[in-house]
């Protein structure tokens, strides 16, 4: 019985290491060249993907542009343009920056990440995704 015990958890464990592999090697991320622009030009961006969830994370050294209404955008690689929510967010103890975002699903790729004023109605930044900058 003590032996039988001992091969279950062996089996068990195997199992689970398995699972951690298949999870990881699903899981996959770009990370961007830097923010260049006139308000938005400091950190990286990364773009995280596991399964059919994408979402964008800033880099620690990213710092919000100091507009009045700075909105996350992305453009996929046909051009198209999608406005998303705020990056900073106005609270009674301060502002909350949204570092990360998840993507809705019917985005199916991101080329580049833009910082748009929506009051102002200007670009303050953007970084692209090259081809080769994947990693797993």
């Amino acid at each position: 019985m003590h032996g039988t015990r001992r091969g279950f958890m062996a089996v068990g464990a195997a199992m689970m290491a398995l699972a951690l592999m298949v999870t990881t090697a699903a899981a996959q991320s770009r990370t961007s060249g830097p923010f260049t622009g006139v308000k938005a030009n400091t950190g990286t961006v990364t773009l995280t993907t596991s399964g059919k969830a994408q979402v964008l994370t800033l880099s620690e050294d990213f710092k919000a542009p100091d507009a009045p209404d700075p909105h996350w955008q992305v453009v996929d690689s046909r051009g198209r343009v999608y406005l998303l929510q705020k990056l900073t967010v106005k609270g009674l103890v301060g502002d909350k920056m949204n570092r990360s975002i998840t993507l809705p699903s019917y985005i199916s790729d991101v080329a580049k990440v833009q910082f748009w004023c929506a009051y102002a109605e200007v670009l303050l930044g953007e970084a692209s995704f090259g081809g080769g900058n994947s990693t797993h």
